[in-house]
């Protein structure tokens, strides 16, 4: 069973590379502008997190793929790397796999030459590492 914050990780790198959820039986689609706000996510994708899973707003789907958002919450579905570009893809827990990948429509992705979508990262903790790393070479160079 897919965790919430599996689903959620696995549609913000998908939106990191463009594509969008659609709503409301296909009536609407949307893509946050901001994602994270520091080491969480945004409010934006907080705001359309709780839309996607909510039963009022009916099955919502990311662009491309036809497992409705809430259902990957249940013990049916994982979520796993994609074999082809290593994207986090919903995999029905017994079953067909899925026919393809949410980047089948992608022509530039994989794309090794950009930056790969993250996760949320909390700013201090990662310069304080590099910090840390650059700190460790000059002590090893000194002694």
């Amino acid at each position: 069973m897919a965790s919430e914050p599996q689903v959620k990780r696995y549609l913000t790198y998908w939106f990191q590379l463009g594509k969008k959820v659609v709503m409301r039986n296909g009536f609407s689609a949307i893509q946050p502008q901001s994602l994270t706000n520091g080491k969480h996510y945004s409010q934006e994708f907080e705001t359309i997190w709780q839309l996607a899973i909510s039963p009022e707003t009916g099955d919502c789907y990311l662009e491309g793929t036809e497992a409705p958002i809430a259902d990957l919450l249940t013990p049916k579905w994982d979520i796993l790397p994609c074999p082809r570009c290593d994207m986090p893809v919903p995999i029905k827990s017994a079953g067909i796999p899925p026919t393809c990948c949410p980047c089948f429509d992608l022509p530039t992705w994989p794309n090794t030459e950009l930056p790969a979508p993250r996760d949320p990262v909390c700013s201090q903790t990662e310069l304080r590492g590099i910090c840390d790393r650059l700190n460790k070479i000059t002590d090893n160079r000194i002694t």
